[in-house]
């Protein structure tokens, strides 16, 4: 939205000179945490400004278009998986479904239960939306009941989001699986996808290095806040 995009090249502003200074006074090494807060920030007013200010109440493009294509699955009677990074992001989500009366099962890392809540899932025909954290989604689910994925906030590491796919594609499958990724348009989101596909090195670093600025030249990084 425009509101939101507003709020997006100021935030991108003050951090982009935060970084700059950070850079100039204690080296790129020195300055990774403040890069990888700054990265991270811009992922989140991607998403939703809520989700950095909850006295926001802009609108969120993305967060719109996410309830547009959910409003259509469910009414179709399909199961969708939602994965995102970022649990408050799900939450926000989930706060939209309970006010539609929307039955729905959710999966993060403070989960307990986890086989009562995928059989919820699994076995409720009624039930078409689990909503996963991609880190408490990583390994044993099989979720074959499920015909379409939605990764809601794309970042660097392809393998986690291939993990994440493959819920869905499992033996038992008898369904073409869709997989919808949503980048918001002139974002961080926009430019990692675009330097994954024309740098796959860069992308390998932040995915195989523990602290990846140290892999990372300095037009690298001001590139993805220019």
């Amino acid at each position: 939205t425009d509101e939101q995009r507003e709020i997006y090249e100021t935030e991108k502003s003050a951090i982009r000179n935060t970084i700059l200074k950070n850079i100039e006074s204690n080296g790129i090494k020195k300055s990774a945490l403040v890069v990888l807060q700054g990265l991270t920030k811009l992922r989140q007013l991607s998403n939703h400004p809520s989700l950095v200010t909850k006295e926001n109440e802009a609108e969120s493009g993305k967060f719109n278009e996410i309830y547009r294509c959910l409003e259509n699955l469910v009414a179709e009677k399909h199961k969708v998986l939602i994965f995102s990074s970022f649990v408050k992001h799900l939450e926000l989500l989930q706060t939209k479904i309970e006010a539609e009366n929307w039955k729905y099962s959710k999966l993060t890392g403070k989960t307990i239960n986890r086989q009562e809540v995928i059989h919820q899932f699994q076995g409720d025909p009624d039930n078409h939306i689990f909503l996963i954290s991609l880190k408490a989604g990583g390994v044993g689910l099989n979720l074959a009941s499920a015909d379409y994925v939605f990764i809601i906030d794309p970042w660097w590491n392809p393998a986690a989001e291939n993990q994440a796919i493959n819920r869905a594609h499992r033996i038992g499958q008898d369904k073409k699986v869709f997989v919808y990724r949503f980048i918001t348009e002139d974002s961080i989101e926009e430019k990692i996808q675009t330097l994954k596909s024309k740098k796959s090195a860069l992308a390998e670093k932040f995915i195989s290095s523990n602290n990846p600025i140290n892999s990372i030249t300095h037009d690298e990084i001001m590139s993805l806040f220019s």
